[in-house]
């Protein structure tokens, strides 16, 4: 929210005049805004034998085009698997469900169904450490206007490597949305790890396992974006692929890199093909999950898409801008009235500029409202005398159309001298005038009479 001020004056003056101001707002668009509150859960006991809601303190990044700072709030969170005693070498199906998220709907226009993409990171511990990436489906219920986020889910697997008790917590979470632009809300835990959700058991039969494990830099990003691929207890001095996979099937997405003499490798692998789904890294020429690791959930969150042969992709941007104001100066002169007459000291609005350039759903309002004037000898002419007739224009081209506020009182409490309806695409440039007349008493005293009108644009 910014304002600017005006003082109106009954009386001429050679007054000074100021440049045209210029105030920014912005609002968010797709964004997230984070609700703080909330505490963290007591500590995990040693045995738990069903998975447990959990309250953690979340620190949430919005797209930079909300305008929106960095803002803390609380997420509840529980971890479920699919087999709570496994067997050393089993591969264990982990859901992890953010039941409250930390996010809102910032602004007033419904958010429709199936735009959201979650992602994820599940910590392990307890008898083996990892970091399992998790990923949801493109599914939703619509937002309403200012409303809550939904709950989803993000599944995941790992492989037990160790028998014991293994302990898990939910992690970082980012919420992709997809509706005009694709923005992301990253989370990270405040204080990691989060507090344990669900505690397994796995045992040992005596087999021999395949420890080979390995983590991702991230769990989504789009087309055409490197992943970093880090691993261990691989064979030292092996050559690694790193590969795409979409369910059982592999897919175009190939890297390499080599494990050094401890058996640990970091390789990157770009992400084209927009069918994977997880991604793997095995020694020898093909996937085989005794010699590899994998597969952790990777999502493809737009852009990218196959280029022929002999043909050049072209990549551009459209960076948005803000919601700003300028006017024309900051004095208004109004006509003079005669003592013992009365009537309507009338003037003009200096004209103002509106300029959206955010590029969103959002639209915008302009109010004012105004000071009683101040005269001589401490006599006033209360606010409410103050009433205008609103005018706004629409530059061609431009996606909003400009409605003029409704003539009369302006007032102290406020009146709207101009607005834009939210809509699916918003934006454009508007010019705003008024009509002013200030209903002045018969027999108010003579002098010069000046009051403040404050403009406000949200």
């Amino acid at each position: 929210m910014r304002q600017t001020v005006r003082r109106i004056s009954m009386r001429r003056s050679a007054a000074r005049r100021r440049p045209g101001r210029r105030w920014a707002a912005a609002l968010g668009v797709g964004a997230l805004v984070v609700a703080g509150g909330g505490g963290l859960a007591g500590p995990a006991q040693a045995m738990v034998t069903a998975s447990v809601p959990v309250d953690f303190p979340t620190h949430c990044i919005p797209p930079a085009i909300a305008g929106i700072p960095p803002i803390d709030g609380t997420t509840k969170a529980e971890i479920t698997v699919d087999n709570a005693a496994p067997r050393v070498g089993d591969t264990v199906t982990v859901t992890y469900t953010v039941v409250a998220p930390a996010a809102g709907n910032p602004v007033d226009l419904a958010l429709p169904a199936d735009i959201m993409t979650p992602t994820g990171k599940v910590t392990v511990g307890g008898a083996q450490s990892a970091s399992v990436t998790v990923a949801g489906p493109k599914k939703n219920d619509p937002v309403p206007g200012k409303g809550a986020f939904p709950s989803f889910s993000m599944t995941g697997t790992f492989t037990v490597t160790a028998p014991g008790q293994i302990t898990l917590s939910p992690g970082d979470y980012n919420i992709h949305t997809s509706y005009i632009m694709e923005l992301d809300t990253p989370c990270t835990v405040t204080d990691p790890p989060a507090p344990v959700s669900e505690t397994i058991i796995a045992t040992d039969d005596g087999g021999q396992v395949n420890e080979r494990a390995i983590q991702l830099g991230a769990a989504s990003g789009k087309a055409g974006d490197a992943v970093t691929v880090t691993g261990s207890k691989f064979t030292p001095g092996a050559d690694i692929t790193l590969a795409g996979r979409a369910g059982d099937a592999p897919t175009a997405d190939t890297a390499t890199a080599k494990a050094d003499g401890s058996g640990n490798f970091s390789g990157r692998l770009t992400v084209d093909d927009p069918a994977t789904t997880g991604i793997v890294a095995y020694e020898g020429g093909s996937w085989d999950p005794a010699k590899g690791a994998g597969p952790q959930a990777y999502t493809v969150t737009g852009g990218g898409g196959e280029i022929p042969d002999g043909s050049q992709r072209l990549d551009t941007s459209i960076e948005a801008g803000t919601l700003s104001m300028v006017q024309a100066g900051d004095t208004v002169e109004m006509s003079a009235v005669d003592f013992g007459r009365g009537g309507a000291s009338r003037g003009s609005l200096q004209t103002v500029t509106v300029e959206d350039f955010r590029g969103g759903p959002a639209g915008w309002s302009l109010t004012g409202k105004v000071t009683d004037f101040k005269g001589p000898g401490g006599a006033t002419i209360g606010a409410s005398a103050l009433a205008w007739t609103p005018v706004c224009a629409t530059k061609p081209g431009s996606p909003s159309t400009c409605a003029a506020g409704s003539e009369g009182s302006v007032g102290s409490a406020g009146a709207t001298l101009a607005s834009t309806p939210n809509g699916t695409v918003t934006g454009g440039e508007f010019t705003v005038d008024a009509r002013l007349a200030l209903s002045v008493p018969a027999y108010t005293a003579p002098g010069a009479y000046s009051g403040v009108l404050t403009l406000t644009l949200t």
